[in-house]
C-alpha cells in the first residue's frame, strides 16, 4: 500500500567520530573524542564506544579521561566531514530531488513519489543506507514516517545504524508518550511555557486549543500543536533562502584584557567574515559586534558609509567598538562578528559614495591566493599571531550556495 506521503530523516552515527575511525583503521571500536583542535579541551562529539562510557558532548576532556582513560583524542578535521557530507547529499538526490540538507550530519528526503518506481518506505529506506555508506563509508541511522518531526523521532529510536518506520497512522499514538522537548524546534522556553499549562508530553497537546500556541509563537506556535500529533504540515525545503545574516565568533582564553589579543581576535573574524561575503557576491551595511565578559555581554550594532564587504573595513567598526566600549577590567571569553543585512553587490550605490576598485581588486587576487593554497596564506600581518584553532561547521551548513562555510 501507498502511503499519501513518504518522508525520510537520514542521521549519521556519530559523524565525526565515525570519519576518524575509518580513515584510521586501528581506532575502529575504540573510543574517540573529537575536539576542536588540538589545544581544544571541549568535546564536540565522541564514538558510541566513548559514550557506552559516558563520555558526552561538551564534556570537558579532562573530565572524559576520568571516565574513559583510555580515550583517544581525535582533532577535528572540518573540512574533512565537510567534503564527506557533500558526497553524501549529492548521492541521495539519486534517489529523489527532494533533498532537505538539515545539518552537515542529516538530511531530510520527500520520498512520495518514488514509491511506483522504487517499491514500498522500508525498501526506499533500504537504499538510503545503502547509497550513504557507498558514498561515504560511514553508516547512518534512517528514520521514516508521514512527516518531518516524526521521521526524525524515528530516527533517534534505533542508533547506531537503524531502520525505524512508524506509517502516518501510528505516529500520533508512538509520539504520545514521548515528553515535548524531545521535538525538534522545542527548546526549554517553549517547554517551559507547555508545562505550565500543563503539557508535558505529545499526547497532552490537545488540552490546549491551537490558539493558545499561535497567540504566543505565531505560525510557528500552530506547527507545534500539529507535530505533537505527528502532522507536522512542513514540506521538504529544496531551496536555500537567502541569509538573513552572516557572522563568525571564537570562543577564547577565558579572562583576555589584553586589548592587542582582542584586537587580533577581530581582526581574524572581520578578515573570515569579510572573506565569505565575497565568495558568495554579498555586501553588507550594518554589523553586530560584541563581546563575552566575566560581566555579561557588550554589544553594539555599528553601519558603514556604504554596503561592505572588505574584512578591514569591518575591522575599523571592530577597533572603534572597543575603544568607545570595552574596558580592561571587564575580562573577555568570546568575540562576535556577524553581518546583519547581507545583500547582493553592486546594487545601486550612493550619490556620494566612492567605491573603491583597486580595494576590491586586491581582494580578488588576495581571495584568489587564499582559495588554492588556504585559508589566510595572504593575510594582514597582525593575523600571523591569531588563533591556530581549526574552523567549525556551522549549525546551518550546506553543501551548495552561502552556507557551505566552516
Amino acid at each position: 500500500m501507498n502511503w499519501s506521503r513518504v518522508i525520510i530523516l537520514v542521521d549519521m552515527n556519530a559523524f565525526f567520530a565515525s570519519v576518524e575511525q575509518m580513515d584510521r583503521l586501528e581506532w575502529q571500536g575504540c573510543p574517540i573524542a573529537v575536539t576542536n583542535g588540538v589545544q581544544g579541551t571541549t568535546i564536540i562529539t565522541s564514538s558510541y564506544e566513548a559514550r557506552a562510557l559516558g563520555v558526552k558532548t561538551g564534556m570537558r576532556l579532562k573530565q572524559a579521561r576520568m571516565l574513559c582513560p583510555e580515550l583517544i583524542q581525535a582533532p577535528a578535521r572540518p573540512e574533512r566531514y565537510a567534503a564527506i557530507s557533500t558526497c553524501i547529499m549529492r548521492a541521495l538526490t539519486d534517489i529523489t530531488p527532494d533533498v532537505e540538507v538539515f545539518s552537515v550530519d542529516e538530511a531530510f528526503l520527500d520520498v512520495t513519489h518514488c514509491q511506483k518506481l522504487l517499491g514500498a518506505p522500508e525498501q526506499i529506506a533500504a537504499r538510503v543506507k545503502k547509497t550513504v555508506f557507498k558514498a561515504s563509508g560511514v553508516l547512518c541511522s534512517v528514520g521514516v514516517s508521514g512527516d518531518k518531526t516524526t521521521a526524525k523521532y524515528a530516527a533517534k529510536l534505533n542508533k547506531p545504524d537503524g531502520l525505524t518506520i512508524i506509517p502516518p497512522w501510528q505516529a500520533e499514538m508512538m509520539l504520545s508518550a514521548a515528553p515535548v522537548t524531545d521535538l525538534c524546534g522545542v527548546n526549554k522556553g517553549i517547554g517551559g511555557f507547555l508545562a505550565q499549562r500543563g503539557v508535558l508530553r505529545c499526547g497532552d497537546m490537545k488540552k490546549i486549543p491551537s490558539s493558545v500556541l499561535a497567540k504566543r509563537f505565531g505560525s510557528p506556535g500552530q506547527r507545534i500543536w500539529l507535530m505533537a500529533q505527528g502532522k507536522d504540515p512542513s514540506p521538504v525545503m529544496t531551496d536555500i533562502p537567502a541569509p538573513k545574516s552572516m557572522g563568525h565568533g571564537k570562543v577564547i582564553p577565558p579572562n583576555t584584557r589584553d586589548k592587542s589579543v582582542l584586537l587580533t581576535y577581530f581582526q581574524h573574524m572581520s578578515e573570515k567574515l569579510g572573506s565569505r561575503l565575497r565568495k558568495y557576491q554579498l555586501q553588507a551595511q550594518t554589523y553586530f559586534i560584541a563581546l563575552k565578559t566575566n560581566g555579561g555581554w557588550i554589544k553594539t550594532r555599528s553601519r558603514t558609509q556604504i554596503p561592505v564587504n572588505d574584512g578591514l573595513l569591518i575591522y575599523g567598526l571592530c577597533e572603534r567598538f572597543l575603544h568607545d566600549f570595552w574596558k580592561p577590567q571587564y575580562g573577555v571569553s568570546q568575540v562576535q562578528v556577524t553581518a546583519l543585512d547581507p545583500q547582493p553587490e553592486n546594487m545601486q550605490l550612493d550619490l556620494f559614495a566612492v567605491n573603491d576598485e583597486k580595494k576590491a581588486s586586491v581582494n580578488r587576487v588576495m581571495d584568489g591566493v587564499n582559495t588554492r593554497y588556504g585559508e589566510f596564506t595572504l593575510s594582514p600581518a597582525r593575523l600571523i599571531n591569531r588563533s591556530q584553532m581549526p574552523n567549525v561547521i556551522a549549525p546551518a551548513w550546506k553543501p551548495d550556495g552561502h552556507r557551505q562555510t566552516i
